[in-house]
């Protein structure tokens, strides 16, 4: 008999039977018919005291935040979709998304120099990952802010040379550019260690074996190296992806209008600090939710060339688990769609109903 192996089970002889013959000898059990063997659930009485503890911790929990009227859930709900915050909300993903992108880039630009051969490419892309790692980053957002004291044009140009093409700074870094300036060169400083410790993680063999057959360094890269590493990077790389999304609330010192910063204001207007704070925290736990659902489908991708049998998605698993409750309770066969894990324990409850209508009926 084949049972899942979350599915916990015994073998127990009927009631009123012992598993030795008259005459004390034991192994008869061996020789009873199936028919007449009971399956009774294992006992597990230290999972059933952790849930207990558990569950009543939650209730606690619940009900503080339904009974305490000072988390004020009414002003909460009336600006959880006010227009300006709604406006803020839509200023982070903006901010989050073009900072990730210029970090990701710059910082794969930054890894590959740090494994070339070249001494120059490797002390340049040292220096920046030591340089901007050191500087706090709410420090680098104050200097590109301020980058018009330094620099009042930008130019383009032969170095000591003429310039050729001159912009003012002040019209091309406003506060939005100095936010993705800050986030992104700082995010590529964490971002090239990531990948460079994701395409370390890929056998050197991959890459003598692509050597040897003539392939170009730069298709090594793209079509080897890079997808095997890229199941060591995604999961580093979304937390970073996450902390950079909350990151972006300390984009407030330049009163751009992000989130905090739009969230900040109204309270500060109000005086409903509590309310204002809980909506902002349900908007990043929102955000961080949407990035977690799409790491979980990357890596699903990733995945197809190192696994025999790919993870289910939710979708799967919750549309099994229907089929499986409906065999259970009907007793027709599992659809063939079910993987067999699944299907074995819809057969679990069939011997178990057919073990108690041959128990009853003896």
């Amino acid at each position: 008999m084949s049972l899942p192996q979350d599915e916990s089970r015994q073998l127990a002889p009927p009631s009123g039977r012992h598993p030795a013959d008259p005459d004390g000898r034991p192994g008869v059990e061996d020789a009873l018919p199936l028919e007449s063997l009971r399956i009774v659930p294992a006992r597990h009485p230290g999972r059933w005291a952790a849930t207990a503890v558990v569950a009543v911790l939650l209730a606690m929990v619940v009900s503080s935040l339904v009974t305490n009227e000072r988390w004020e859930w009414d002003v909460v709900a009336t600006y959880l979709t006010w227009p300006s915050v709604l406006e803020g909300a839509w200023a982070t993903i903006r901010l989050t998304l073009v900072a990730s992108v210029v970090g990701f880039a710059l910082g794969t630009v930054l890894a590959l120099m740090r494994l070339s051969r070249s001494p120059l490419l490797q002390s340049v892309s040292w220096t920046y990952t030591w340089v901007f790692r050191s500087v706090p980053l709410l420090l680098q957002l104050l200097l590109w802010y301020n980058l018009a004291y330094l620099y009042p044009h930008l130019s383009l140009g032969i170095p000591f040379g003429p310039e050729l093409v001159w912009f003012d700074t002040l019209s091309v870094i406003d506060k939005f550019w100095a936010a993705i300036l800050g986030l992104g060169l700082s995010q590529a400083a964490y971002s090239a260690e990531i990948v460079r410790a994701g395409i370390l993680s890929v056998d050197q063999g991959q890459q003598e074996a692509a050597a040897s057959l003539g392939i170009p360094r730069r298709r090594q890269v793209s079509r080897i190296i890079l997808p095997q590493a890229m199941r060591s990077i995604v999961p580093t790389a979304v937390n970073e992806v996450i902390g950079l999304l909350k990151g972006t609330s300390i984009v407030y010192v330049l009163a751009y209008g992000e989130l905090f910063y739009i969230v900040s204001v109204i309270y500060g207007r109000n005086g409903r600090v509590v309310p204002l704070l809980i909506v902002a925290s349900i908007w990043y736990l929102v955000l961080t939710t949407l990035i977690t659902v799409v790491q979980y489908y990357v890596e699903r991708h990733y995945a197809k060339g190192a696994v025999r049998t790919l993870p289910p998605t939710p979708l799967q698993k919750a549309r099994w688990t229907v089929l499986v409750w409906v065999s259970r309770l009907s007793g027709r066969p599992v659809p063939p769609s079910v993987p067999p894990a699944y299907a074995a324990r819809a057969r679990v409850g069939v011997l178990t109903r057919t073990a108690r209508t041959a128990g009853g009926a003896a």
